[in-house]
Order: C-alpha cells, then structure tokens, then sequence
C-alpha cells in the first residue's frame, strides 16, 4: 500500500510541475521573403527599408528560444504559437515557473500596421511592447539585464549580434531582432480581399457576401474594426472583465483619465479562425458567441463605449456575420 501510494504521488507531482511544451518554429525557412500581402493597404516604412535577413534570423532564434525566460521552461512562442495564429489557445498562457500571464496573448499578424501595442497600450512601439514579457513577473520573469548576461555568455548568439549589429547584445539590439521578426507576421490575401479589392465575385459564397453586408451595416462592426486590418487601433470599453458593473483599470491604468476606464486595443478581425479564445481575457470561445456578445451591446458598465448598443440582427444575420468572419481568416488562393 506503501509503495503504491508512493507511486501515485510521484504521478501526481510530475503532472503538477510537468513543463509546458515548447512550441516548433513551422514557419517556411525563408518566410521573409513573402511579399507584403493583398489587402492589407501600402506597406508601412519598415517593411520598405532594406532587409537583414540575419537580423530577421536572429529575433526568429530568439522569439522561439526559452533562454529568455528564468527557468528556461517558456519563450515568446509559448503565448504566440504559430499554430494558434501567432496567439494563445488558452485564455491566459502560461508563464514561467507554473505562473500564467494576466491577459490573453493576441494575435501577431500584421503588428507592423500597429498605432498602439499591448492590450491597453502601455507599450508605444512594437520595440517596446516585444521585450516587455521577458521581465514581466507572470510571463517569463527574466530582468531584462540577467537576459542580456545570458546572450552575451552564449557562443552562439554572441556571434550572431556581432554579425548582425557589430558588437555584444543590447537591449536595443534584442529588441530591435524581436521587432524584426514580429513584424514581417503578416496576414492577408483573403477572399474579403480579393471580393472587395480585386472585385472577384465568386471570391465569397453567399452566406459570406451577406455577412460583409452586415459587418458594413447593422453589424456596426466597422465603427471600431476599420481599415486594412480591420482594427481602429483605438480603446473601447466594451464591458469584457466587468464585474458587478465594476470595469478593470484597462487604458486608464496608463493614462490616469476616468474616461478611460475598462478600454482595451481593438484587435484585427483577421486570422479570428486560428486565434480563439477572444477578448483581452480569453473568456469568449467560438466566433459564435463573440456575435453573441455584440448583439446584446456588450455587457452594462457606466464606462461602457456609446458605440456599444444591442444590435438588431436576426439568428440567419448572426449566422451569416460569422461566415464573414471565416472568410477574413483564410488566406491565399
């Protein structure tokens, strides 16, 4: 009884402290070379300067390698895995040390199109925003100078910041590579794309053209998901996380206005398919009930965005709008 008792608990530890799994870089081996997608409007200036594959190759090495965090148990690819669209399938990732992050991991896809970055816009540049996990307490809990001590020891990457900035790893230089490699995670090409830019008519079936009907007009989806992809960049409280009709701090914890209260960034509407779970919070599962959630208004807060009032769509609308929603998430032909 001893023994088998003995067993169990040895069982029961190694499922607790089991460590995630680290996700496989499936990207194509020179994915950068892609051109700038169909859809997503004029390339941003980054895009247009000239390249550095070995920069590109050194923010890829990184952005998948666990060294960044403090156990060496996670990497930026355990809250962006390419699998799940460069997002979390979980509602919050996990972190290092058996911790989980606060908010959901978002999707990746086209941040080079980014005004602001992080859920509530703490972070100014797609620079700023890429190294903030490496020393955050429930994501990888690494300080950011013990990170930079454990690249400039390690033979490897030592050469590859000399090769690619001519001298030791920085923090600019770190999070310069991540930027690089994030921002050439695109997204586009669509069927909506190809109906609405290159006028292909049978691009989206019937379902889907109704759909885009909806999301241009009683849908009112386009009020706060406009623009090539599909996001304002802007802040909305929209009642996700409201308690009691108590909303969380969301912008206002970086601006300090009131009025700012419960507002969270606008995500893309595309790649919806491989990124669920949804919302800042990962609380709402299947693009079904994300419909759901707009066509009630959201949930009631006095903070709550005028933009977010019940909206009159019937189940055959609802049905249709997440038609729509799947078509903006395949991409090529």
């Amino acid at each position: 009884m001893k023994l088998v008792c003995a067993v169990l608990m040895a069982v029961l530890v190694g499922t607790v402290t089991a460590q995630p799994v680290l996700p496989r870089d499936t990207l194509p081996e020179r994915f950068w070379e892609a051109p700038w997608p169909f859809g997503l409007g004029k390339p941003p200036a980054t895009w247009e300067s000239p390249v550095r594959p070995d920069r590109i190759a050194l923010g890829r090495a990184l952005f998948f390698d666990p060294l960044l965090s403090i156990d060496r148990t996670v990497s930026c690819a355990s809250c962006h895995r390419p699998e799940a669209g460069f997002a979390s399938p979980e509602a919050l990732p996990p972190g290092a040390a058996g911790k989980r992050a606060l908010r959901n991991a978002p999707s990746l896809f086209n941040r080079a199109l980014g005004v602001h970055f992080s859920w509530d816009g703490k972070a100014k540049t797609l620079e700023q925003q890429v190294v903030m996990p490496i020393s955050n307490p429930n994501e990888m809990d690494l300080p950011l100078e013990d990170a930079l001590g454990r690249l400039r020891a390690d033979a490897g990457y030592k050469r590859q910041f000399k090769a690619a900035y001519g001298g030791e790893a920085t923090a600019d230089t770190l999070a310069d590579a991540l930027a690089g490699f994030v921002g050439r995670l695109t997204l586009g090409d669509s069927p909506v794309d190809r109906f609405q830019g290159a006028r292909d008519r049978n691009a989206l079936n019937v379902e889907e053209r109704a759909g885009l009907w909806i999301y241009e007009s009683k849908g009112r989806c386009w009020t706060c998901h406009s623009g090539p992809n599909f996001s304002d960049e802007l802040f909305h409280n929209t009642g996700v996380g409201v308690v009691d009709e108590k909303p969380e701090p969301g912008r206002m914890a970086v601006t300090g206005k009131a009025a700012d209260r419960g507002g969270f960034r606008t995500p893309t509407l595309r790649g919806l398919v491989q990124s669920a779970p949804y919302m800042h919070d990962g609380s709402v599962k299947t693009l079904e009930e994300v419909v759901a959630f707009y066509r009630r208004g959201g949930n009631k807060n006095p903070s709550l965005d005028p933009l977010l009032v019940p909206l009159d769509l019937t189940d055959e609308d609802a049905s249709n709008l997440v038609a729509f929603l799947k078509a903006l998430s395949r991409a090529g032909r």
